[in-house]
């Protein structure tokens, strides 16, 4: 939800609780009002119908309301003594309305000529479940009304004011690390805003800055190990072909190189996987995994061959949009993983449709542990010439390209990278 609606959505529920609070308060600070009123017309009426009284003697007999709107009857004296005035509410017969009314009623004594006498007034009254829905609808009305001018304002004023918010959250989604540009400006006059850009500039520039170091720390690291390495093994090599060495500096040697070999492989791996994860493979095309896949079990012929793997291929056309160096990579990482951590005399079931890569092998008779399988260097005990990064790059690269890769047991081991 936007931020605009939640706020709107928040005004709309506490005018609700508002409106609602006033209206209970204005409904009964209305009914005490025409209590009152009725209540002082009652009063008023009691006072003619005494002065009444007074001049014409056949008030005193009128017994029944249907005469007028008083009843008086006469009280002995014992019922007489200390009454006050009562009000009431009650219900009537109207004739008008076929129905039972609600009537307000005073209950009054007054003495005439020595006698005491109970005088009934009533008066029509406004009936409360009328009152209620007139209120109700009232209510409903102002709310439906304020709620349409919210909903304008939001619209038409707070959108324009936060529209330099908007600005700055559209270029930020569009930012990328890569290109190393900084945000344009954005026009306002509200401080909160262009302080905000401010900050956000200075921020995304501190993060182009330590990207670029990194880059080129990484590039040069890599590159001034590299050519050592690649000495010492070329040096390696010579003294290997001499003669005179014994069998044992032959094997130290031979250890020597094994571990420079492999430290120069952890080299170009760790590299790869940098510039993959800070996204510098930026050309993309559609790439047929197709004659990847062939040209990769190709490669891999020999050492599919050494194991003595039984190996089946179904496959059909699939183009993706990626780079083509890291489809490359991403296949090759698979298909070899399958079969340096295969078994001898085991199974490669490859199943390649244009939704989804499917790898199976056979291997160690027990799940791998998935939530470290992806991790950097994390490899099996008996694989000691693995770098361990061969799935990390593999997750790096569907990661970049939104891909999904996913692991999972049953009699065999299970890649499955869906594109």
């Amino acid at each position: 939800m936007k931020l605009l609606n939640r706020a709107t959505a928040y005004f709309a529920v506490l005018l609700l609780v508002v409106l609602s609070a006033w209206a209970a308060l204005f409904y009964y600070n209305m009914l005490d009002e025409i209590y009152d009123s009725i209540d002082d017309g009652l009063e008023n009426q009691k006072i003619l119908v005494m002065q009444k009284a007074l001049q014409d003697s056949t008030v005193l007999a009128q017994r029944e309301f249907e005469a007028g709107y008083y009843q008086v009857k006469e009280l002995p004296f014992n019922l007489a003594a200390n009454r006050k005035d009562q009000y009431r509410d009650t219900l009537m017969y109207m004739l008008n309305e076929k129905d039972y009314e609600p009537v307000r009623l005073l209950v009054t004594v007054f003495q005439q000529g020595g006698r005491y006498y109970e005088l009934r007034v009533i008066t029509s009254m406004v009936e409360e479940d009328d009152l209620i829905e007139d209120l109700l609808y009232s209510l409903l009305w102002l709310y439906l009304g304020l709620l349409v001018s919210l909903l304008t304002l939001n619209n038409l004023v707070l959108k324009s004011i936060w529209q330099p918010f908007y600005q700055i959250l559209h270029r930020l989604q569009r930012f990328r690390l890569e290109k190393g540009e900084a945000l344009p400006p954005v026009k306002t006059n509200i401080e909160e805003f262009r302080l905000l850009h401010e900050t956000v500039d200075k921020l995304l520039q501190s993060n182009i800055d330590t990207y670029n170091s990194q880059k080129a720390f990484i590039e040069n690291a890599s590159h001034e190990l590299q050519t050592p390495l690649a000495i010492s093994l070329n040096k390696l090599e010579l003294l290997v072909e001499k003669e005179g060495l014994t069998e044992e500096q032959m094997l130290q040697l031979g250890a020597v190189m094994q571990h420079l070999g492999r430290l120069s492989r952890l080299n170009k791996s760790l590299l790869l996987l940098s510039k993959i994860e800070n996204r510098q493979f930026q050309e993309m095309g559609p790439v047929n995994l197709q004659e990847i896949v062939r040209q990769a079990l190709a490669d891999l012929g020999d050492q599919i061959e050494y194991k003595e793997l039984q190996v089946s291929v179904q496959e059909e056309p699939c183009l993706v949009q990626v780079n083509p160096d890291l489809a490359t990579v991403l296949v090759y990482n698979l298909l070899k993983n399958a079969v340096v951590h295969n078994v001898q005399g085991g199974f490669l079931n490859l199943h390649l449709t244009a939704q989804a890569l499917v790898l199976e092998n056979s291997g160690k008779d027990q799940a791998l542990d998935t939530q470290k399988l992806f991790s950097r260097f994390y490899k099996e005990a008996s694989a000691s010439g693995s770098t361990g990064l061969g799935l990390a790059i593999a997750k790096a690269i569907c990661d970049l390209y939104g891909f999904s890769i996913r692991y999972r047991y049953q009699q065999a081991h299970l890649l499955e990278v869906t594109f």
